[in-house]
């Protein structure tokens, strides 16, 4: 009878125990509400796509999964996410930014993360929702998705880690690409002792300037329909690109390695008749000219860079009669005008530039001086797709360039660059788009080897079709004459 009372109250003791998973939920912190820990059995990680469709990803450890609603200030309010392996923990934090604007939480790469044995997290900006809608009243709003939400997932971040684990995060990294990137440079401009480690995708760094010039590319075509090119122009266009360059670099293999020298003029298309697919209009031609053009604004201001030649394949061309996309627009209906029925044919380059930038400026992640992040030992890789039909690459030189400007020549002991050439937006594309500079970045961080060059991978149903070197900026890949151009061991990294 004592036996079995001794197992009885055994169990009973083992069933009312709660694991530090539970425990984390019941947790409370200032500014920052834990609304539910669950713990998460290994296995795959199921990426949920349009129409019900799921794919497999990456197989997960057990895993503590923690949500949480931030509210650091009155009328703001971040949704977040961090998942921490309740085994294996390799002692980093790392959080991953967003897209667009935003409005969910980036689920799949703090999947990615927690799949390397990180504690990984990611938030929603503070709003819900993939418009810029959130801003109309809502300045606090604004600010979140500025730069408040990151800074304050990864200050609540580190603390949750530290009563998770008993112990903070020996290091801590960011990486994100579009939106992410603008996020992580604002990380290393306003909050430097973040991170020891971030990553800088195709960054929308200076995303007011972006959408005014995109719409006022668009505003010209949609005022003239001359002005637009059918997408098997576009189609001929890329291929007359590609036959003009494709062989600069010593190789006619379908990627143009180094745009800045390509030499293609629009011109060469243009044609009395501009009947056929290989035949522009003057007025296409116009349009393929001012694709590759900066935009200015009447004073002669510089708004935004041009293309780089070898991006026409996604060259976004609106139909005539429809309007701009609301992606660039919203930033003057929410942002500038604060008015949900803004018309955009009233758009005005120079007024809704400075309305955008008087109300939101502080958006923009663009000072170059990045001197509190280095002397932390703070080290920074930023990477754009050659062929990026949003954000030009040209833009993430000339921000690297004005890094050099300000804090001097010779910074690559801390900050490199790597063009990707034939990937489009973060990744896609006919180039090699899939490289690991996460692994990059720990070895710099970790071990002081600087990333002279990532290997770059072309994945097709699940093969390697293709690698390349990814050169650290200004250098490019230089095929050896040896081997195969699919190789990357047959390219070396040399200046152009």
């Amino acid at each position: 009878m004592a036996i079995a009372a001794l197992v009885l109250s055994t169990t009973l003791f083992t069933a009312f125990q709660t694991s530090p998973c539970q425990e984390l939920g019941s947790r409370t912190m200032p500014g920052a509400t834990i609304t539910s820990a669950e713990l998460h059995a290994a296995g795959p990680y199921v990426i949920q796509g349009f129409g019900g469709q799921t794919r497999t990803g990456p197989m997960l450890p057990e895993h503590c999964r923690v949500r949480v609603t931030l509210t650091p200030v009155e009328g703001s309010r971040i949704r977040m996410e961090i998942w921490l392996p309740t085994e294996n923990w390799n002692g980093k934090f790392l959080a991953v930014g967003n897209g667009g604007w935003a409005g969910s939480i980036s689920l799949s790469a703090v999947a990615g993360g927690l799949a390397e044995g990180y504690a990984a997290a990611s938030n929603d900006t503070g709003h819900e929702g993939g418009s810029g809608a959130f801003a109309l009243g809502n300045p606090e709003a604004v600010v979140d998705f500025a730069y408040r939400a990151m800074h304050t997932m990864t200050v609540q971040s580190k603390a949750i880690i530290g009563e998770f684990y008993g112990q903070a995060p020996r290091l801590s990294y960011y990486s994100g690409c579009s939106t992410g990137g603008r996020q992580g440079l604002m990380e290393a401009q306003r909050y430097p002792a973040d991170f020891d480690g971030i990553i800088v995708g195709a960054p929308v760094n200076n995303v007011n300037h972006l959408h005014v010039a995109q719409t006022q590319k668009y505003m010209e075509i949609l005022g003239d329909e001359s002005r637009w090119v059918p997408p098997e122009k576009i189609r001929a266009i890329a291929d007359a690109v590609m036959n003009t360059c494709d062989a600069d670099d010593g190789v006619a293999d379908g990627l143009i390695e180094n745009p800045e020298m390509c030499r293609f003029d629009p011109s060469t298309l243009a044609c009395a008749s501009g009947g056929g697919d290989m035949c522009l209009t003057p007025g296409q031609v116009a349009s393929l000219e001012r694709a590759y053009s900066p935009v200015f604004t009447t004073g002669g201001e510089l708004v935004y860079p041009g293309h780089a030649r070898g991006f026409e394949s996604g060259w976004r061309m609106p139909e005539p009669g429809s309007a701009p996309p609301n992606l660039p627009t919203d930033s003057f209906r929410y942002l500038g005008h604060q008015d949900p029925d803004w018309d955009w044919r009233t758009f005005d380059l120079d007024a809704d530039l400075a309305r955008v930038t008087e109300n939101a400026g502080y958006i923009e992640s663009t000072d170059p001086d990045l001197t509190e992040f280095k002397a932390r030992g703070g080290k920074l890789i930023m990477y754009h797709g050659w062929n990026d039909p949003g954000p030009t690459p040209i833009n993430s030189i000339q921000y690297y360039n004005a890094v050099q400007d300000a804090m001097g020549p010779g910074q690559d002991d801390w900050m490199r660059l790597f063009m990707m050439p034939g990937v489009g937006h973060c990744r896609g594309g006919v180039g090699p788009d899939q490289a690991h500079f996460l692994g990059a970045l720990e070895r710099w961080v970790e071990s002081g080897i600087a990333p002279d060059r990532i290997r770059a991978a072309k994945v097709e149903d699940g093969q390697v079709r293709m690698t390349r070197p990814l050169c650290s900026y200004p250098e490019v890949a230089v095929y050896t004459g040896v081997g195969s151009t699919n190789d990357a061991g047959n390219f070396t990294c040399e200046a152009p």
